[in-house]
C-alpha cells in the first residue's frame, strides 16, 4: 500500500500479483475519461517489460483535488506500488 499525493488529491494504491488489471476507484482504466489521460498514467508501465505489466493487478483509490491533480497523484502512487512490489518479489527470491 503506497500512497500519492498532488496539491489536494490523494490517491492509494495496491499491487499484487494478479492478471494485469487496474481499477481506478473501482472502475477499469478503459472507462477512464478524458482517453487521453490514460496515457499518462500507463507511464510507469512503459519503464517496465510488457510481461512485468500482465502479472500485477492495481487497485488505486483516489479522492480530492481536480483531474490532472488526481491523474498526477495517481501516477506517483501507481510508480510506488509497482517500485516495492518489485523490491518485494526480489527478496524472496
Amino acid at each position: 500500500q503506497t500512497f500519492g499525493k498532488k496539491k489536494s488529491a490523494l490517491a492509494v494504491a495496491f499491487c499484487k500479483k494478479g492478471k494485469g488489471s487496474i481499477k481506478v476507484n473501482g472502475f477499469a482504466l478503459n472507462m477512464l475519461q478524458p482517453y487521453h489521460i490514460r496515457d499518462k498514467l500507463l507511464e510507469p508501465f512503459l519503464l517496465l517489460d510488457t510481461t512485468d505489466k500482465l502479472n500485477i493487478d492495481a487497485r488505486i483509490f483516489v479522492k480530492g483535488g481536480g483531474l490532472i491533480s488526481r491523474i498526477y497523484a495517481i501516477r506517483q502512487a501507481l510508480a510506488k506500488s509497482i517500485l516495492l512490489y518489485h523490491l518485494k518479489c526480489f527478496i524472496c527470491i
